[in-house]
């Protein structure tokens, strides 16, 4: 946990936007956490409703996220709060490709009480320029299944544009026909995005 804390014992912040703020995770994280994938809703386009056990939370997830701020303190998983009251709404994360060697992915979840605000579209604009500008990322892709439509809103609102259908390997969908991880792929090149941003 220290690796998630300041010099005033405080949480390190990434990024700040106009409402939101993106901080480091801490093991004080592990019950919102748990709630938040405790929504059958949040979860419904991840794990098809299921939640995730807090076991696996404590004992795999947050030593995972934990120790990835020593290696690479500028990408990760990223807690999201409200600037106004620090509430916690979900997580952000910008990491190395799972599937594709070489870009970074953007991903998020969120509670299903901040849905619909653009809190999604607000934290993943900041997290691209962050990927583009501090980071040095050539590329960033973001993945859903393709029945999930607010994501893919949400990827495009953040300037990446569909690259591609694939199937979710069943190790990440077990029990999963391929027509249930059918998925989609998006992405956005340095070169593109600091074209529209000119």
């Amino acid at each position: 946990m220290a690796g998630s804390l300041g010099t005033q014992g405080r949480p390190i912040i990434l990024l700040e936007t106009e409402r939101l703020r993106l901080r480091r995770c801490t093991a004080d994280d592990l019950d919102a956490l748990v709630e938040l994938d405790a929504d059958p809703e949040v979860m419904r386009h991840i794990s098809f409703g299921e939640p995730t056990p807090r076991e696996y939370y404590a004992q795999v997830i947050l030593p995972r996220w934990l120790a990835q701020y020593e290696t690479t303190p500028l990408i990760g998983y990223w807690v999201a709060e409200t600037r106004d009251t620090g509430a916690f709404i979900g997580w952000f994360h910008l990491r190395p490709d799972r599937i594709d060697p070489g870009p970074q992915e953007l991903g998020y979840r969120l509670r299903r009480s901040a849905w619909g605000q653009g809190f999604a579209t607000e934290g993943g604009q900041a997290l691209v320029a962050h990927g583009f500008e501090r980071v040095g990322a050539e590329s960033i892709t973001a993945r859903a299944l393709s029945a999930n439509a607010a994501s893919r809103r949400v990827m495009a609102n953040c300037g990446l544009a569909y690259e591609s259908a694939f199937v979710w390997p069943e190790d990440v969908l077990p029990g999963r026909t391929e027509a249930e991880r059918a998925g989609v792929k998006y992405s956005v090149t340095r070169s593109s995005w600091l074209a529209r941003r000119a």
